[in-house]
């Protein structure tokens, strides 16, 4: 896809709001990164962002990565293994059930998790401001 063609992704208008300046390598990176549907990792996310512009490196990724991060634009999960993984910040209230076998990870919601979570939080005397919750697990037979 030439770069031309990359339609203007929520995190490229994320990173316009936060001051940051738009290369084309960072708006080909943002565009993978709003396309994602899974927790990429920076070799992915390099996969993916090399089959649109082949003068991306390896550390262009890694650079403009870690600057997503530092700016709130991404954020760095760990589940399990040895690569860190990153999702969108504006991904909404959801937890994680990582498959202990595979890696792959599964993302859900649930209201009466939620409720509990915010019930537990008040009976030990805080108001709850966010939650993060992964779950590490194997496919029953």
């Amino acid at each position: 896809m030439p770069q031309d063609d990359i339609p203007e992704s929520p995190i490229a208008s994320l990173c316009r709001d936060k001051g940051l300046k738009l290369t084309d390598q960072r708006r080909v990176i943002a565009h993978v990164l709003s396309e994602s549907d899974d927790h990429p990792d920076v070799e992915e996310l390099y996969r993916r962002a090399l089959a649109i512009d082949p003068r991306i490196s390896i550390a262009t990724v890694y650079r403009t990565v870690r600057l997503f991060e530092e700016k709130g634009i991404l954020l760095r999960r760990d589940f399990g293994g040895s690569r860190a993984r990153y999702e969108k910040t504006d991904h909404g209230n959801h937890y994680h059930l990582i498959d202990a076998k595979s890696g792959s990870v599964i993302e859900f919601e649930d209201e009466v998790l939620e409720v509990m979570l915010r019930q537990i939080a008040v009976r030990m005397g805080f108001d709850l401001v966010t939650t993060r919750l992964e779950l590490f697990g194997k496919k029953m037979k």
